[in-house]
């Protein structure tokens, strides 16, 4: 079988699936992500998501649209800074749209963001469950990106690529070949990985002719995702929001399983460790199809910095009186600023209208238009 056809069943299947089955995020689990680490996280991207709404002149409603929520920490800290600026938000009519395929994961969003205020939908209608948040804002949860409906969104998909499934290529004296997932002949319940004897269509279709790599992995469901997203923001706005570990086109074999907080050999026991491979970038930027700009990818130190990640730390060390707190603050603040940790091995990456970015009748009047708001995290976030 092809690695995307392994990748997908030992993530997804309905019944030993890693994700339908466990999905073990956090301390007790096989990996732990950053709004686990940090409330500032999604705090920072709460206000990010306000900077844009203001800077696109506060469209009367939006969408918060994540991408495989987790455990809905990150929408959680969100929704308290949309919260704690409710005064700047009051006119903006906001929901929240959540992509989630693990009935299990969908449990546990719902038990936090409504403390379990949730109704089942009927079989027909594009939403599966629906509920109200703790802060009064609607709730609903989807199978897929499809099943959104239209109209101005703020998507969000931290760590939600690199679960993808990927292809992977190593280029041969005979050209391309795809590589393979096999029983292994000598030891029949190990695998191997092997090579196609011949191209296969995916050999064909997802190599790019100016490759220069000699090994590739490529994420078609994330193309296609992107492309999705790219054409949502060209017709109703809003922009996209990417943190994830990756690389602009340059890494080449970045497969790997994790258990137990631990590297885990992706071949052995499938469907009992989270596998992931780096997002390629500049892959994802091609798949835009230039229907809209894109930002980066940054690392997640410069980002969180951009948004003001020292000044929040400081603000939180002040209003907390006890040690171990404040130990536990500049813990998760080194996690996610430390090159050696998050630091660099994070990106942001946006995908926004191009007229955000670029006025459509600056080549006419250069001198008659206001100079529009940079971007926030990609610039330096301006405080007012």
């Amino acid at each position: 079988v092809t690695v995307a056809e392994y990748m997908r069943e030992a993530l997804t299947n309905p019944a030993q699936g890693y994700y339908t089955r466990r999905g073990g995020i956090g301390e007790s689990g096989d990996f732990i992500t950053s709004p686990e680490i940090s409330q500032v996280f999604g705090e920072l991207i709460g206000i990010w998501y306000i900077s844009e709404w203001m800077a696109m002149g506060k469209p009367s409603s939006f969408q918060l649209v994540e991408l495989g929520p987790g455990r809905g920490t990150l929408t959680e800290d969100i929704l308290r800074v949309f919260h704690q600026l409710a005064s700047v938000l009051s006119k903006c009519d906001v929901s929240v749209h959540l992509v989630e395929v693990s009935p299990k994961l969908s449990e546990i969003q719902a038990r936090m963001l409504t403390g379990g205020k949730v109704q089942p939908n009927p079989e027909d209608s594009p939403a599966y469950m629906e509920g109200i948040s703790k802060t009064g804002i609607p709730i609903f949860w989807y199978r897929g990106i499809q099943d959104v409906p239209p109209g101005y969104s703020f998507y969000l998909a931290h760590e939600f690529f690199d679960a993808l499934p990927i292809h992977k290529f190593q280029r041969t004296e005979k050209g391309w070949r795809e590589v393979l997932v096999d029983i292994d002949p000598e030891v029949p319940e190990q695998l191997r990985f092997v090579l196609s004897p011949s191209s296969t269509p995916a050999t064909e279709n997802f190599i790019q002719p100016e490759e220069t790599r000699d090994h590739v992995e490529v994420c078609p469901e994330a193309g296609a995702i992107v492309q999705r997203l790219a054409c949502r923001i060209e017709k109703d706005g809003g922009a996209a929001l990417v943190a994830d570990y990756g690389h602009d086109g340059t890494k080449t074999d970045t497969f790997r399983g994790f258990r137990n907080h631990k590297l885990h050999d992706v071949l052995s026991a499938p469907g009992t460790a989270d596998l992931t491979a780096d997002v390629d970038f500049s892959y994802l930027r091609k798949m835009t199809q230039e229907r809209t700009t894109t930002l980066g990818p940054i690392k997640q130190r410069e980002f969180l910095k951009n948004m003001g990640i020292d000044l929040r730390l400081q603000v939180l060390l002040q209003n907390s009186h006890d040690t171990a707190t404040r130990e536990q603050l500049l813990h998760s603040y080194d996690m996610l600023m430390n090159p050696e940790k998050m630091g660099d091995c994070f990106n942001f990456f946006a995908m926004l209208p191009h007229q955000r970015v670029v006025h459509p009748d600056k080549k006419d009047k250069p001198e008659s238009k206001s100079p529009l708001p940079p971007v926030a995290g990609f610039n330096e976030l301006l405080m007012k």
